[in-house]
């Protein structure tokens, strides 16, 4: 009952603060939009017949990066508000604190996902293939958003202000999105940028996503790879939040 205290509460902040929603989805919109109608010209001599399908995948996750990096600027507000410091003494879990702002972004991000899929409809974009493949793209999404949720809230309660917090956030986020398949197919890629962008773990989510969405079907040891990697990633990151915020207890 305390995680659902804790995500009501933050449901109830998110609607007052509507204009966090504005501000995380606005930028993947108009890449959705704008680069994809100028890229997607440049891209017809290599074999993407639509380009706006081919980057909804990296969209989506930049989506998820977005809306849960901003748990961290809520954080932030509601130290300044002094609702953060009631909860901390609150009898409440640890756990059950941290677990509650990571399911209220992880609502965020599915409420953004869905604005992008209703404005991707109109670029022709395939999205349901069938009850399995839907239920591992919202699988993967859930997993994407609670690494996320979770290590931006941890890193929220280690850094002094907002100000910072962005610019680290931002310094995390934009290699993360550009150095994966997000805009561009990578087979052409050689040498250590090649590298790189297969060590990145969302290059693989990416990818699973693009082939569920394009062949609409599940299949393939990357998408079994990815949905393992999100959920160790997970883990580590939800631990790392909730020592984060034993520690600000101890201050």
């Amino acid at each position: 009952m305390s995680v659902l205290t804790i995500l009501w509460k933050n449901m109830k902040w998110r609607y007052h603060n509507a204009f966090t929603i504005m501000i995380t989805i606005l930028q993947p919109i108009l890449w959705l939009v704008l680069y994809s109608a100028v890229a997607g010209q440049t891209m017809q001599n290599t074999g993407i017949e639509n380009y706006t399908a081919f980057i909804l995948p990296g969209l989506v996750v930049l989506v998820s990066f977005s809306a849960c990096g901003s748990i961290g600027i809520m954080n932030y507000m509601m130290k300044s508000e002094g609702s953060f410091y009631r909860v901390l003494i609150a009898p409440i879990k640890r756990s059950s604190i941290v677990l509650g702002q990571v399911l209220e972004a992880i609502l965020c991000t599915f409420l953004e996902v869905a604005i992008m899929g209703i404005i991707s409809l109109f670029f022709l974009v395939p999205l349901f293939n069938g009850v399995v493949s839907t239920i591992v793209i919202f699988l993967l999404i859930f997993l994407t958003a609670f690494f996320m949720a979770s290590i931006a809230y941890g890193i929220s309660l280690i850094l002094p202000n907002e100000m910072i917090y962005e610019t680290i956030m931002n310094a995390i986020v934009l290699p993360i999105f550009f150095l994966s398949s997000a805009l561009f197919p990578i087979d052409e890629i050689g040498g250590i940028l090649k590298v790189a962008i297969n060590l990145n773990p969302f290059t693989h989510v990416i990818n699973s996503l693009r082939s569920i969405m394009v062949t609409g079907t599940v299949q393939g040891t990357e998408i079994y790879f990815s949905i393992l990697l999100l959920i160790v990633l997970s883990l580590v990151a939800f631990v790392f939040a909730n020592k984060r915020l034993k520690k600000e207890m101890d201050l």
